[in-house]
């Protein structure tokens, strides 16, 4: 049984690690077998990762995050733009037409742009096939009536349900993920087409507040210093070693 976390962000975007150290983060302390950069409207940070990828025992999955006019779509598979600011529908079937995958992330997320439940709702009846499935698990929202309404949404829709980080920190990495029968990235794109994969439960890593403060504490430094890199450190001697390992466990 593998696992994957679909969801997360880099410096490309709004998150506060490097594409580096998303890497050797997830290679060395999560477990996790495949992993998706998804930054916001930017492909960058996902062409990268995939590119740098053959370096570390975690596989890499190319993604984005786009800005619909009706919230938040997460595609998978795809390595190639595309716009934001279309509609929720157009934007998922340019996803199908590149041959990737569509989801809705955070469908029930009072604090970040989603699609919502009731407009959710009437593309499933009106373009039935049309979206992959539905993050039922989002390691980044604050209340867990938010997953326990997205679970009971996408069983409602009788679409696969996914688990994701969400990550904007290292340490959250993998504190929501996806699990799925085999281990490559090849055998996770069977099970989501197939609609077998599992959102594992959240486990967070700290808490919400201490999440966002640091987030904002890093655009605010950011803006101030053009060569500060948050979460991008020299690793220690121990995660070091335990990356050596799993390299040659691979």
């Amino acid at each position: 049984m593998g696992t994957a976390d679909l969801h997360m962000h880099s410096v490309h975007s709004d998150g506060t690690a490097t594409v580096g150290a998303i890497l050797h983060h997830a290679s060395a302390c999560t477990g996790l077998d495949v992993i998706a950069i998804t930054d916001h409207d930017t492909l960058q940070g996902a062409l990268l990762a995939c590119e740098m990828a053959p370096q570390f025992r975690v596989e890499v999955i190319p993604g984005i995050e786009i800005s619909t006019q009706e919230g938040h779509l997460l595609a998978l598979f795809v390595d190639k733009p595309i716009p934001s600011g279309l509609s929720y529908v157009e934007t998922a079937e340019r996803v199908r037409t590149l041959g990737g995958l569509p989801f809705a992330p955070h469908p029930a997320g009072a604090l970040v742009s989603s699609i919502g439940a009731a407009r959710l709702r009437r593309i499933a009846a009106s373009h039935p096939g049309l979206l992959a499935g539905v993050e039922a698990a989002n390691g980044s929202l604050p209340l867990s009536w938010e997953n326990t309404q997205a679970e009971e949404l996408r069983w409602q829709l009788k679409l696969a349900g996914i688990g994701n980080s969400d990550a904007h920190l290292l340490d959250q990495i993998g504190c929501a993920r996806t699990a799925f029968a085999g281990s490559t990235a090849r055998d996770l794109r069977a099970a989501l087409e197939a609609g077998t994969v599992v959102p594992l439960p959240v486990r967070r890593a700290g808490t919400y507040v201490r999440d966002v403060a640091m987030r904002w504490a890093w655009r605010w430094l950011s803006g101030r210093a053009d060569t500060l890199e948050l979460n991008h450190r020299a690793p220690s001697a121990e995660a070091d070693r335990t990356l050596r390992l799993a390299r040659l466990r691979t």
